[in-house]
């Protein structure tokens, strides 16, 4: 994603890279994000870790388990083929996406994708404000890293990071942005402009 100041805010535009893409995202605290491929296994359904699915977590592997267990801790919300990076962006309440590595078993052949995940239980980082997620969305904050980078942190400041911008609004183009605009934040979708304000 991409971000400039607005001139009322600061002298000039800058774009700059959020540290948040697809590719990045982020896994729930205490475990990794899934870079290893996950075993195909208990055959649950036709597609691993398909729509509706559950996963337990894991430091390196995830593994697909019936959602009223008690090893369930999140659900897939959405689930796609291909690189995350080219495929369909993942719903804006997403908490982490597991990267899933193409597999031929005996039980089911499991196709490369990513599946869009959320945390059967709070905390839920992809919530507007809680500071995480693979997406930046309207009630995100976020903070200047320098070099004219941005990275999301927690509204409420319990974050390493105290937040400096919010995003307030998403609009079509900068010019729907209301005058109270420091920051615009590429948001991606139908509004790909994210209006931000100082906290």
């Amino acid at each position: 994603m991409r971000c400039g100041r607005s001139s009322s805010g600061v002298t000039g535009t800058a774009l700059c890279a959020l540290l948040l893409l697809l590719a990045g995202c982020q896994a729930p605290a205490g475990s990794a994000p899934d870079t290893a491929t996950t075993p195909a296994g208990s055959g649950f359904g036709a597609v691993f870790l398909g729509a509706g699915e559950c996963s337990s977590f894991g430091t390196t592997r995830y593994t697909e388990v019936p959602c009223d267990g008690e090893r369930a801790a999140a659900r897939v919300v959405a689930r796609h083929d291909g690189a995350s990076g080219t495929g369909p962006p993942c719903p804006p309440t997403t908490d982490f996406v597991l990267h899933i590595g193409e597999q031929t078993a005996p039980a089911r052949a499991v196709r490369e994708g990513y599946a869009c995940m959320r945390n059967l239980q709070p905390p839920h980082p992809g919530d507007p404000g809680e500071g995480g997620g693979p997406r930046t969305t309207v009630g995100d904050c976020v903070y200047d890293v320098g070099g004219g980078q941005v990275r999301e942190t927690a509204c409420d400041g319990s974050g390493t990071h105290r937040p400096q911008y919010e995003v307030v609004r998403a609009v079509a183009a900068r010019a729907k942005c209301p005058a109270s605009t420091a920051l615009y934040v590429q948001l991606g979708g139908a509004a790909p402009v994210g209006c931000a304000r100082p906290v």
